[in-house]
């Protein structure tokens, strides 16, 4: 590419532009670490909040007529 770029001069159309802001995507994209997942722990511990939360509101709904005296 850079024999082209020689050959035409220091201008750059389009396309070449578009070749070569790719490639520095592809490139950034090769430096960036891979996202961390959940462990089996980690989604039992979200799994374990979501139930606590739940039984909450059916102990607060189940209570919501009951009159104080």
């Amino acid at each position: 590419m850079t024999d082209e770029i020689k050959e035409f001069g220091p201008e750059e159309n389009e396309i070449m532009r578009a070749a070569r802001e790719a490639k520095a995507r592809a490139e950034g994209a090769k430096k960036t670490p891979e996202p961390a997942t959940l462990s089996k722990w980690g989604i039992a511990a979200i799994g374990a909040g979501v139930g606590s939360a739940a039984v909450a509101a059916a102990v607060l709904y189940a209570n919501r007529n009951k009159r104080k005296s």
